[in-house]
């Protein structure tokens, strides 16, 4: 009976202990923007608006980014950047929604990942506006291609022109792409 008291005595004390640990570790592990270093802050200008409304988790990740900037070819560092904003407004549905179309894609024979490609590059070439209406289209039902997707098929014919390219979903961020 004093064993079984003097146990629940020690759980009633590390249940307060670790809640209270676990709370220093986030707070510590979140730093506002202005506890960023330099360099951070210079990798992460995209986010600094929002960097406060950031979880810990997301600013943990975005400073793992920071850290591997300066090692990147400067021409990937401007697509970081270019790419972090718009990535870091996604909502976590939306961001995990296109690391699964990413990882389906990479998972592509190399003809269908020029095609993806072609279509990107097509669809990067609509004037705004027509970007803006695809990008606002309700999706397809799983399983239907949209109206605007094209057939996977090799080439367009003359009595079939090749119809405009569906709005895309922003990659997540790798060294790889």
């Amino acid at each position: 009976m004093t064993a079984a008291l003097g146990f629940a005595l020690v759980l009633a004390v590390v249940a307060t202990i670790v809640p209270t640990i676990a709370h220093a570790q986030i707070t510590m592990r979140s730093p506002s923007w202005s506890q960023l270093t330099p360099q951070e802050q210079k990798a992460l200008a995209p986010l600094a608006p929002d960097w406060d409304k950031l979880d810990a988790q997301r600013k943990q990740k975005w400073r793992g980014l920071a850290q591997r900037y300066p090692k990147m070819a400067p021409d990937e560092q401007q697509r970081v950047q270019d790419q972090m904003r718009p990535w870091a407004t996604l909502s976590p549905q939306e961001r995990q929604v296109a690391r699964e179309r990413y990882k389906s894609i990479k998972q592509l024979p190399p003809e269908k990942k020029a095609e993806v490609r072609e279509r990107w590059h097509e669809y990067q070439s609509l004037p705004p506006e027509t970007r803006h209406e695809l990008a606002t289209r309700p999706a397809a039902p799983a399983g239907r291609a949209p109206a605007a997707a094209p057939s996977v098929s090799t080439q367009p014919t003359a009595a079939q022109p090749k119809p405009a390219p569906t709005a895309p979903v922003a990659r997540p961020f790798t060294s790889q792409n």
